[in-house]
């Protein structure tokens, strides 16, 4: 494991879609990278894994990237981990993964745990073409993405949180059309997963009289 960048998913939700393999690597490489290490710290004692963890997260990443290209040059073995899901989708991952590649280092990313595939099979709409939008901006160019959006014809997926949630329905129902398809899943794999599948007023409808908690994707359908 000398000298190579694993990027390695983590379950989204239920902790048994943790694979085999990659608890045999957290408990192998050198170091464990987290988002949040006390959030990782509670999957790694259920797993028994006692693997050294460094932040690494959107706040230093731009930080400590020089000096983990420069230790995995030297034969040191590093696993990125994100709070759930796969590492460089709407994550940190791209950036550190983008410095080992232009170094000629060794990456290898695992498959796994990630919230917009199960998402898009449960909405029922088309899924041989799609477009992963993920988080949009919050202010700057939010109008004009939604706009060129608009035009789209492939199914789109996006991911939001819970407070932004009306105001980005509402935003949909503006520039695609209230009666556009949509489905909406909050929660996946957990206990209280929800998923919501109509027109995007009648999504908003049923989400605008409840407190909406947990992470969100809506797949959205493209233009006729």
């Amino acid at each position: 494991m000398a000298g190579r960048l694993y990027l390695i998913p983590t379950p989204i939700g239920n902790l048994g879609d943790m694979t085999y393999r990659a608890v045999e690597v957290l408990k192998n490489v050198d170091v464990i990278l987290a988002e949040d290490t006390r959030n990782s710290g509670k999957l790694l004692q259920h797993y028994g894994i006692s693997t050294p963890m460094h932040a690494h997260h959107a706040h230093n990443e731009h930080t400590t990237t020089d000096k983990i290209v420069k230790e995995i040059a030297e034969g040191k073995s590093f696993g990125l981990i994100t709070d759930a899901g796969t590492p460089g989708i709407s994550d940190p991952g791209f950036f550190l993964l983008r410095a080992c590649v232009e170094k000629k280092l060794d990456v290898e990313v695992l498959p796994g745990a990630t919230a917009f595939v199960p998402a898009l099979i449960l909405s029922a709409l088309p899924n041989h073409e799609f477009v992963f939008v993920g988080f949009l901006p919050v202010k700057k160019g939010r109008q004009t993405q939604l706009k060129k959006l608009a035009e789209e014809e492939r199914t789109m997926i996006f991911y939001e949180s819970p407070h932004k949630i009306n105001r980005t329905l509402k935003d949909f129902e503006q520039y695609f059309g209230a009666e556009r398809k949509a489905s909406l899943s909050r929660e996946l794999t957990k206990k209280f997963e929800e998923n919501k599948r109509g027109t995007l007023v009648e999504i908003h409808d049923h989400f605008n009289s409840k407190t909406v908690k947990g992470e969100i994707v809506i797949v959205l359908g493209g233009k006729n």
